[in-house]
């Protein structure tokens, strides 16, 4: 498992995506679902929210976030007309409990503040969603040192448009940079925009 003291120390900034980077993204849907599944109780009186959650944490757990409204839908003949109200909570939910931050994650990004070296978060996401996430983040006082970039507001990755922009913004070169991800986008990033990549569990 990579520590900070084990990194190259010539580096000068690190790049990090924030979904199942710097914490899990599991975290924030399964509240969603879980607030959705309350409202619906109390908006229809059925199925019970518990049953309901129950639901949701196993369809993610077997089938991943993407259509599960429509598996909800279909197992329960939720009315159609909810769907809207389901997209506002990704966008604007109110999290019942902070999201924090994975433990090793959360001492890399403290070593690397204290050496000094800059913290950017590249994400792919929606901004407004991304937004709602870092804003209900438990950031420890790393707030005040992280510059987060919305990659779809440039050109979304692995496109390296957005690392060039960062590049420039902030006088650094590509081997001042060590990107950090999860999946293959980040790696072919990395690739496109000619920096040092590493994957997440190297780190776990």
């Amino acid at each position: 498992m990579l520590k900070y003291k084990d990194l190259d120390s010539r580096k000068k900034a690190f790049v990090f995506e924030l979904d199942d980077v710097l914490y899990p993204e599991r975290d924030y849907l399964l509240q969603v679902y879980y607030l959705f599944s309350n409202f619906i109780e109390f908006t229809e009186g059925f199925p019970q929210a518990t049953d309901l959650t129950e639901f949701f944490k196993k369809a993610y757990l077997h089938h991943g976030d993407e259509a599960i409204f429509d598996r909800v839908k279909e197992a329960f003949g939720i009315n159609e007309k909810y769907r809207d109200n389901f997209d506002r909570l990704y966008h604007t939910a109110r999290l019942p409990l902070k999201l924090l931050l994975f433990s090793n994650m959360l001492t890399l990004l403290q070593e690397i503040v204290v050496d000094r070296k800059e913290i950017f978060i590249v994400t792919n996401g929606k901004p407004e969603i991304q937004i709602n996430k870092i804003m209900q983040t438990e950031w420890n006082g790393l707030e005040n040192y992280l510059k987060v970039y919305y990659a779809r507001e440039i050109n979304q990755k692995p496109e390296p448009d957005v690392l060039s922009y960062i590049l420039k913004e902030h006088n650094l070169l590509r081997q001042d940079l060590f990107i950090i991800g999860a999946t293959e986008t980040d790696k072919e990033f990395a690739a496109s925009g000619g920096v040092d990549y590493l994957n997440i569990s190297e780190f776990m």
